[in-house]
């Protein structure tokens, strides 16, 4: 692992003072960045969060697409990986972005029936009535793989969730022996 961590680094310090040198990018400097655009895509696949937040500390592009057009948060969302869909996330991945055929990573989530990752991704700010490239919205493109419910719950709990704390008088209630929240 020690030695993938260090070629990657190394591969990343040296890459620019390439670019600096040459009016066109190499072919080997090309095939140099593909390199690490299949290592950054092989780790958000396999959930290993050590490599990617190596990347991301080296400065790696967070919303660098593959040559299939799937963003890492993508990849992950469709694999299960729930950790590395949350470090994306919190590293400022984008989750509106849409792939090739404007699917969006809750769009993969939803048709790999990935539950918890959805709720994850249905709390991001994307556009409501966002279609993919065949005109489906979310809703529908839910309703189209069965998971209408599931859409349908994440949306109860976005919407619990934004009830705000100052929406709520708690009081004590002394035949209880409790404090009592009443919105």
């Amino acid at each position: 692992m020690k030695w993938l961590r260090q070629w990657v680094l190394v591969s990343l310090l040296i890459a620019p003072y390439g670019l600096l040198h040459a009016t066109e990018p190499s072919i080997n400097t090309q095939e140099e960045y593909q390199s690490l655009i299949t290592l950054f895509f092989a780790a958000a696949r396999t959930g290993n969060n050590e490599v990617v937040e190596e990347f991301l500390a080296a400065g790696f592009p967070i919303n660098q697409r593959n040559p299939e057009s799937y963003t890492a948060l993508m990849v992950a969302a469709y694999q299960g990986n729930a950790q590395t869909v949350e470090l994306l996330l919190h590293s400022g991945a984008n989750a509106c972005l849409q792939d090739k055929r404007g699917n969006t990573a809750l769009m993969g989530a939803l048709i790999k029936r990935e539950i918890q990752i959805a709720r994850t991704l249905y709390q991001a700010e994307c556009v409501e009535d966002i279609r993919n490239k065949s005109g489906l919205s979310v809703q529908e493109f839910a309703e189209l793989y069965g998971q209408s419910e599931t859409l349908k719950m994440l949306h109860q709990e976005k919407v619990a969730a934004q009830i705000q704390p100052s929406d709520a008088v708690a009081y004590e209630n002394p035949s209880i022996g409790a404090v009592v929240t009443q919105q």
